[in-house]
């Protein structure tokens, strides 16, 4: 062996420039713990300890990004591809799945998969999203998923060998949300927008003025909404939606995250709460993308995610933004919220929330379908198709009970150009307002199919006007009611016709004519209603009583936009929106015409009334109620009076301040007269009385030249 150069033992610091000929150098010489290099510099030497917590880092992140499925069907290598395709199609509208990111173990002695899978989504939140939405979702009656996320196995590994209880902290219990329907004096409360405050109120007529209950400024940020059965107020902000709650404390309950919300709706019976999104695409000639998600309106989280062009969710409804129809999702009637439906191209999709998936895994297939309703009280679906194969095949309207699919009644209509459904709110009565061509097709004119839904058979009856030119301008079915209203004829002065459903036959109660109403608005009670005249007609008000057919009250509130009855049916209040610079605020109004009290706010939005929730009387004890109605009132009667002798009581002592006001003023004016007396004796040269018919009157002619031109007049005999 050669000779090697001896180096020293101590440490060694190599530069960058250092020239070291490493094959003479004794490597069994050298004290490698010793070397150090330059900081910031490995040489293109990497450490054992970088790659460890390099590697460690990369497999942790991996995880978070991984669920894993139990309950998937046991199959066979001939299966596999059909299970991957449907776990693939099933998950991955959630996230984006990486490549080679979906793992079925199998079982090595029987080569079938053992009924679980590993999925890795892109992101963290991708895979929470999969877990909140899948676990429990129902492939068949024998797989139900459960979805767990790989970090969740740490909690289920760590668990301590003795167990420790678990600290029990004191209960609190929380706000009653439905105080305030327990008020003593049975107000309704509403809330108004004006400027950058947003106010609940309690409605007072006895006191003629509403009483603050909540104020805030800059609570939302665009608008305010109330629940259907009143728990809630909702907020919109930049951030997402939450909701309020209470009688007077109105606090914060929860929050559901949705950047750059737009629109939101709640489910019938509050449960769930649907949130909705847009923004434009990065290439103009594309259509904006829109992002919907329902939460649980309780707990806050994410039942279901739908996102989209708007082009996907543009068809139906009667309003929205930005071309997508709103509400795109309808609720099925009543307070259990078991479904929700949704119209597409050439299908209705019905979805159940036990699971939030379709209905039976598949969509309604109607061709042409372009509208559609639900009953208030029942899972029945009324259809609206229109003419086909170039006026070949007949438009229809086709009533289907949820979930069968069954089709309890089908109605052909011919020359139809449009159509327009609506449901009585107790679900017995259905109206389909047909507008159809004549005969040239230069003109349309309207009639009705009336469909009776709680009878054998489903009958329908068709109502035709006696005059089948008239425009239909409104229609509106009395609540909790058998009887319609119609507005008809050309404004500026149409007629009101009423109808009644109570007989075999739909029968024509009475017609008034000539009169200023463009919308009909029935008391939540049902009885009374109030022919408005808005927009053009600058807020005409009609107060008429359908039972004995006769005028209760005429009045106006000037270039009024919005009218809504109290849930009670007792008050309605009128108001100008900030559609108008001027006249905003609102009026508030007995149900018989009376005018209560006038409140005016600049930069006026929004009045909303609190909904109640339905009573938990029986029709029975109810009827029994209103028989009895005078006993129960006297109650009421005894306080109404207090109040007025108290509002008389008010005015009194209002009047007696004015009085001793006005002998105040006269008492100072008597004593700046007193103080005067001289300067008034010197101003009449000495003489002392002030009474003027003491003095004899003398007219005095004063002559005075105010001016003096000359001027040369010719006469003409030149």
């Amino acid at each position: 062996m050669a000779e090697a150069m001896e180096l020293p033992l101590p440490a060694h610091h190599l530069g960058s420039s250092s020239l070291i000929d490493v094959s003479k150098i004794d490597i069994s010489n050298i004290d490698l713990e010793s070397i150090q290099l330059p900081p910031g510099d490995d040489y293109g030497i990497p450490s054992d300890d970088d790659v460890v917590e390099e590697e460690a880092l990369e497999f942790d992140s991996g995880f978070e990004n991984i669920i894993i499925v139990y309950n998937l069907p046991v199959v066979a290598p001939e299966k596999f591809e059909k299970l991957e395709i449907v776990i693939r199609k099933i998950f991955g509208q959630i996230g984006v799945i990486r490549e080679g990111g979906l793992r079925m173990p199998i079982d090595q002695e029987t080569k079938k998969t053992q009924g679980y899978c590993f999925i890795e989504y892109s992101t963290p939140q991708e895979a929470q999203t999969a877990k909140d939405q899948t676990n429990g979702y129902k492939l068949d009656k024998s797989h139900v998923f459960a979805v767990y996320l790989f970090d969740e196995f740490d909690k289920y590994v760590n668990v301590p060998d003795e167990w420790v209880a678990p600290e029990i902290k004191p209960y609190t219990p929380g706000e009653n949300l439905q105080h305030w329907l327990t008020d003593e004096k049975a107000r309704d409360q509403f809330v108004i927008r004006a400027g950058s405050d947003t106010e609940v109120l309690w409605n007072d007529p006895r006191q003629l003025k509403p009483e603050l209950v909540y104020r805030r400024t800059f609570w939302t940020e665009s608008f305010v909404q109330w629940s259907p059965l009143g728990t809630y107020l909702a907020t919109v902000h930049r951030q997402g939606a939450a909701v309020w709650g209470g009688a007077t404390t109105f606090n914060r309950l929860m929050r559901y995250a949705h950047p750059l919300v737009k629109l939101i709706d709640f489910s019938s019976g509050e449960k769930y709460l649907v949130t909705y999104s847009s923004h434009e695409p990065s290439n103009p000639r594309d259509s904006q993308k829109v992002a919907l998600v329902i939460f649980d309106a309780r707990t806050g989280k994410v039942l279901r995610e739908f996102k989209g062009s708007a082009d996907d969710f543009a068809t139906g409804g009667t309003g929205g933004v930005s071309g997508v129809s709103w509400p795109v999702f309808r609720w099925s009637g009543g307070s259990e919220d078991k479904y929700f439906a949704r119209i597409g191209k050439n299908a209705i999709s019905v979805y159940e929330t036990e699971t939030f998936s379709l209905l039976d895994k598949k969509s309604i297939k109607v061709e042409n379908v372009i509208d559609f309703s639900w009953s208030p009280t029942d899972p029945i679906l009324a259809l609206f198709v229109p003419e086909g194969g170039g006026g070949n095949q007949p438009a229809r309207v086709s009533l289907v009970q949820i979930p069968g699919r069954e089709e309890l009644r089908q109605k052909n209509l011919f020359s139809v150009s449009d159509c327009k459904i609506f449901w009585q709110s107790t679900g017995e009565y259905l109206a389909v307002k047909v507008d159809r061509y004549t005969k040239t097709k230069k003109s349309t004119y309207t009639g009705f199919e009336l469909f009776r839904i709680k009878e054998r058979d489903i009958p329908i009856e068709v109502l035709e006007l006696e005059n089948k030119n008239d425009k239909i301008l409104a229609f509106a079915w009395e609540p909790k009611g058998h009887r319609f209203a119609v507005i008809h004829g050309d404004n500026p002065r149409p007629d009101v016709s009423f109808y009644s459903m109570r007989s075999a036959r739909v029968s024509k109660l009475a017609t008034i004519k000539g009169k200023q109403a463009n919308a009909l608005y029935w008391s939540p009670a049902g009885r009374f209603i109030i022919l408005a005249g808005l927009k053009g007609l600058n807020g005409q008000l009609e107060f008429y009583n359908v039972d004995e057919l006769e005028t209760m009250a005429v009045g106006e509130h000037f270039m009024a936009t919005d009218v809504e009855w109290d849930p009670t049916g007792r008050y309605v209040a009128t108001s100008v929106t900030s559609v108008h610079e001027m006249e905003n605020g609102f009026n508030i109004w007995s149900f018989h015409g009376k005018l209560l009290y006038r409140i005016s706010r600049d930069h006026f939005y929004q009045f909303l009334w609190r909904p109640r929730p339905p009573s938990f009387l029986t029709p029975d004890k109810e009827e029994e109620i209103a028989k009895n109605l005078k006993k129960y009132s006297k109650k009421y009667e005894a306080e109404d009076q207090d109040v007025s002798l108290l509002l008389s009581e008010q005015d009194r002592e209002k009047r007696r301040q004015l009085h001793e006001e006005w002998d105040r003023w006269v008492k100072e004016w008597k004593r700046l007269h007193e103080e005067e007396k001289a300067l008034r004796q010197e101003l009449r040269d000495g003489e002392l009385s002030d009474e003027e018919e003491e003095y004899e009157a003398k007219e005095v002619e004063v002559e005075e030249i105010l001016d003096v031109t000359e001027e040369v007049v010719s006469f003409g005999y030149e």
